[in-house]
């Protein structure tokens, strides 16, 4: 279990790494294992832990209320008579809705729909939006119930060719690498893999850090301060 100091440090290195902007919970969570039962010990929302380290927080990213959230969203239910689409709020967004779009992609479906029942049950008002989520939910449920974890851990992996890297993600990396040395003229080296089982998530993650130093594709011009930041993770599961 970490301690207070422990987390405000952890705070203040992985901002450092990431350019000066604090990392969301989510995936401060992936990259130092300190989940949200240890740092609401010390803190009731997490922008409070991270005024405490003294690190720019990220303002897109920001707390938004729950309660404002699940209004919005009950609200966009009604007007389509079932649980919207990202395209439908998108619409809606550019025709200068201020529904918090980017709040909405953020949070998972489960939990903002969990929070919307847990706001309409037994209240007879609501009963159209009850009636709209549950299906929902039982079929989130189902879902996460029949996936094994061997099928959501993946690697995300650092090879470079020449003077470039190219950061991926694989289920297998030493097979992934074998299939691009065919591809390309230049040989292939592994730098480092991160065995992880959210492929998806850490492999944006830094696509977007070093997004100022992208090629075409997934292929960047880094420099050895990047590479060692990158070596740091070795597994986030």
């Amino acid at each position: 279990m970490a301690t207070k100091q422990e987390i405000l440090q952890e705070i203040k290195r992985t901002a450092k790494e990431n350019r000066g902007q604090t990392l969301g919970q989510t995936t401060f969570r992936k990259v130092t294992g300190i989940g949200l039962h240890e740092w609401t010990k010390y803190w009731a929302r997490w922008g409070d832990a991270v005024r405490e380290a003294k690190v720019r927080p990220n303002r897109k990213w920001m707390y938004y209320p729950d309660d404002i959230l699940i209004r919005k969203v009950i609200s966009k239910i009604r007007k389509y008579h079932k649980y919207p689409t990202i395209y439908e709020l998108k619409v809606d967004v550019n025709n200068g809705d201020d529904f918090p779009l980017h709040i909405f992609k953020k949070r998972k479906q489960a939990y903002i729909v969990e929070k919307v029942l847990e706001f309409c049950k037994g209240k007879r008002a609501y009963k159209d939006i009850v009636l709209a989520c549950e299906p929902i939910l039982k079929k989130l449920d189902t879902k996460s119930a029949s996936s094994t974890r061997s099928d959501e851990v993946g690697e995300v992996y650092l090879f470079k060719s020449g003077r470039y890297y190219k950061i991926g993600k694989a289920k297998d990396t030493v097979r992934r690498g074998s299939e691009l040395r065919i591809q390309l003229p230049e040989q292939m080296v592994l730098i480092h893999k991160i065995l992880t089982d959210d492929p998806y998530g850490v492999e944006e993650y830094w696509h977007k850090r070093f997004s100022a130093k992208a090629m075409k594709g997934e292929w960047f011009n880094l420099d050895p301060s990047d590479i060692v930041a990158f070596k740091r993770w070795k597994k986030i599961i």
